[in-house]
């Protein structure tokens, strides 16, 4: 780890907080207290950052410092809010193509899905506050910096974001193994946002639900094994074919 990422201690964090700083998620040793500490907990709930439980152990591991029970992951891209996001793509006259991310835990799989969508065309990218891999150097550097350009927006709940987008006009499409449509059968021309889940679940139920359109990528072959990454650069490739 290195040390410059790390917020150490109560009033360093509260002051990183205020100031707006991006922090990709906060530590609290086990059974910390303290006025502070409310004060802490008030502002990542503002800016939907996470809060963990860790040992002393823990803490131990990542500084011999006096960190008063707190230390905070200072992150490596600004995040952004999903609507001023959204208003700033229509308000230059764009159509919104969106990528939203659920479950995906590979920090390379995320930089190379932040590349293709950069590549083609996409505009932000939505992630959740938890259950998804940190944007750390190893992300940042798969995606050829890819993820300091795209928008990132991050949300404390992929189903509220689906309702974000609904309001805004933005259609939802997800990919599923039984779907009737083609990915080439779905109209990539209107605004729309694109669910990519693990590889090993999918997408989940109750996002899958909310989604406007369902998918397949079909295959040549009956072996049903894309990479996320892999599997993402094809749609955002079909959306902007149909774009261009």
């Amino acid at each position: 780890m290195n040390k410059s990422t790390l917020i150490i201690g109560r009033q360093p964090l509260i002051e990183a907080l205020t100031s707006g700083r991006a922090i990709d998620k906060i530590l609290f040793q086990r059974n910390v207290s303290g006025e502070s500490i409310g004060e802490i907990r008030k502002l990542a709930k503002e800016n939907n950052i996470p809060i963990q439980q860790a040992p002393p152990e823990k803490f131990f591991s990542l500084t011999k410092a006096n960190h008063q029970g707190v230390i905070a992951f200072a992150a490596l891209i600004q995040y952004m809010n999903l609507q001023q996001v959204t208003d700033f793509i229509l308000a230059q006259g764009k159509i919104p193509l969106f990528v939203m991310l659920d479950g995906v835990t590979d920090v390379r799989n995320i930089g190379a899905i932040a590349r293709s969508a950069l590549c083609c065309g996409a505009q932000a990218m939505i992630i959740p506050d938890k259950g998804v891999g940190a944007l750390n150097e190893e992300a940042v550097k798969s995606s050829a910096g890819a993820l300091e350009k795209i928008h990132v927006c991050r949300v404390n709940s992929l189903l509220k974001a689906v309702d974000t987008l609904h309001l805004n006009g933005i259609k939802v499409f997800t990919s599923e193994m039984n779907a009737a449509k083609n990915v080439f059968e779905l109209d990539f021309s209107e605004p729309c946002c694109i669910i990519m889940g693990s590889e090993d679940k999918g997408v989940q139920h109750y996002l899958s639900k909310a989604a406007d359109e369902h998918f397949k990528i079909p295959m040549a072959v009956g072996f049903d094994s894309l990479n996320v990454s892999v599997a993402a650069g094809i749609i955002l490739y079909e959306a902007m074919k149909q774009r261009l």
